[in-house]
Order: structure tokens, then sequence, then C-alpha cells
């Protein structure tokens, strides 16, 4: 047994792994990660995946302790459907600059102007813009959970401006107003970089994120005939997990955040997965590493908590999310 004062750099890889996966079962505590991770991180894991998956998990688990390797608003989001566990978040300063661009004063004001509209949240939301909100989505679920609300209410969709114009393209609806929050790692996978590279790799599929800044150029390629449109897939990363799975192109070019990398090439090792922008990384969510995590586990660093009242609001909205759509491995 590695002693309490080894560091990561002490052990090798799997010394690390075997004192991870003690230190949790000592502590009754189920590890989960989110796809954009560190790869150390998500190989450790007892569950990789996104929103959610992860948050029909945390609601599940028998274990007693959560470890959320991900970031704030995901650990939040743990313990509103896990209200009885101890969740911990490895790196309290893993925010998100999505979750950054609404505020829960920001959702009342914008629901004073739109009386009687349906408040739709992406999860990526802090607990207190849940809070305000009739039901959360993940990019897997957003159609369906549009699709649930009668087609004459006028629908709030917030914080991200591509997932939302996304949902009113796929669903037809045009009482949808959208917040302009975007996630500045996928805002910055724009149409002109995805241009360039499908341009560059003729035969190369290409798997978008709805968040990315590249979702319209994407379908405009298609449409346009420039690119076929059995190569084009707008996915979630769940999704873009299924589709690595089965496809069976040489190459295939990935528009989101370069962590999803890790997971397309484990699950299909003769397919070359490869990012449309490889600078398209998440600093937020490379900030749990491995001794990050070893600390978490051996001091309970550091036990998020959501004040009762938000808690009991926003779960109502979380759990709705929760109960549309089928199960999958992926949410956002």
């Amino acid at each position: 047994m590695a002693p309490v004062t080894a560091t990561a750099d002490t052990m090798t890889r799997q010394e690390w792994a075997d004192e991870v996966r003690r230190l949790a079962k000592e502590r009754d505590a189920v590890i989960l990660a989110h796809n954009y991770q560190r790869p150390e991180i998500q190989d450790v894991a007892h569950h990789t995946g996104d929103s959610l998956a992860l948050s029909r998990l945390a609601a599940s688990v028998d274990a007693s302790t959560i470890v959320f390797c991900g970031v704030h608003f995901m650990a939040e989001t743990a313990k509103i459907l896990a209200p009885e566990k101890t969740v911990l978040l490895p790196d309290p300063n893993a925010g998100c600059s999505l979750a950054d661009t609404i505020t829960a004063e920001d959702v009342r004001a914008w629901k004073a102007e739109h009386p009687g509209a349906a408040v739709v949240a992406y999860v990526n939301t802090t607990a207190a813009v849940k809070a305000e909100t009739d039901i959360c989505c993940t990019s897997s679920n957003a159609a369906d959970v549009i699709r649930s609300i009668p087609e004459d209410q006028e629908i709030l969709f917030l914080p991200d401006q591509f997932l939302g114009a996304h949902v009113k393209r796929v669903t037809g609806r045009e009482n949808i107003h959208v917040w302009m929050g975007e996630c500045h790692v996928h805002a910055g996978i724009d149409g002109h970089t995805l241009r360039e590279r499908v341009a560059s790799e003729p035969d190369a599929e290409v798997y978008v994120h709805p968040e990315c800044g590249c979702a319209t150029s994407a379908l405009y390629l298609v449409g346009s005939g420039a690119v076929p449109e059995d190569r084009v897939k707008v996915l979630s990363t769940g999704g873009m997990l299924t589709a690595a799975e089965n496809t069976t192109a040489d190459k295939v070019l990935i528009a989101t955040e370069t962590g999803m990398l890790h997971q397309l090439r484990n699950a299909n090792s003769t397919t070359a997965f490869e990012a449309v922008n490889p600078r398209a990384e998440c600093h937020y969510m490379k900030m749990i590493d491995a001794d990050k995590l070893l600390d978490s586990l051996r001091f309970g660093t550091t036990e998020i908590t959501v004040g009762a009242d938000t808690a009991e609001r926003a779960r109502r909205s979380v759990e709705r999310m929760v109960a549309i759509g089928s199960p999958s491995r992926g949410g956002e």
C-alpha cells in the first residue's frame, strides 16, 4: 500500500490507479468522470460519461460518497439529485464559462418579460439558475424536452445560443427565445475552421457538437452539397460515442472539446479520430489531475453543498430532465 504522503509523481500509473481505487473503496465512494477530463482520470473512474448519464448515476448509485471529476455545476447537480450523499469536487475552482453567462437574477428578469413562458435550462447552469426554471435538458434530450411543452406555449431557452439555435431547427418551433450565452471552447470551433478541415480531408466523416459555433456551418455544407449528408452528423458526446463504435470510416473529424477523443479512440481503434480544432481544450475540465483526485479521496476535499430551498426547486427541474428520453451514455 502506498504511504499517505505518496504523490502521483512517485507512483507508477498502475500504483496510482490501485491506490485511487483502494481509497474509493475505503471511503465508500464512486468516482464519476466527465468525457472531457484528463485521460488518466477517465480511465480510473468507475463511470465515465456526460451530464445526462452521470446525473442518472448520481441519483441511483449505492455509494455514500460521490467524487465528481468534472466542473462545479455537475457536482451541484449530483448533490441536488442525491442530497443524502456526500459530493466531492477535487478542485473547487473548476468552473464553466457557459454557466457563468447567466444568473438567477437574469432568469427572473427574463421571465418577467415573458409571463407564462416555459423556461428550459441546459444542464450547464448553476443550481441557483436551475431553481428558476421549469425543466433542464442536455443536448441529447433537448429536442424531446421542447416537444414535451405545448406547441402554443412560449419557451425561454438558456443559456447556450448554439444549442438553442439547433433545437429550433430540429423541432421547427418558432416561439423559442434563446439566451445569447456560449461556451468559450465550443464557440472557438468556428465555421471557418470547420470548412478548412473538411476541405483538407475530403473523405473524412465529421461529428459536430451542437454547442459549437460551427454547427450552422456544418449544416450549410450539407445543404449546399459541398459535403455529402451522410458524412456530417450533429451529435451529443454520447451520440458521438455510439457513432464511433459503428463507423467504418478511415478518419473522423471531431468538433468538440478535445478530451472526447480519448473515449472515441478507445471505442474504435481502426478509425483515426482528430480534432477539428486541436486547441479546443477547456482548462476548467483539465484542472482535476492525479494528485487532486488522491487528495479528494484522502481528505474529503472539496465537499459541495446546495441550500435546501434552492436544491428543492432545482431538483424538480433536473428530475423532469432525467425522466425524459431514453437512458444513454451521453447527454451533452
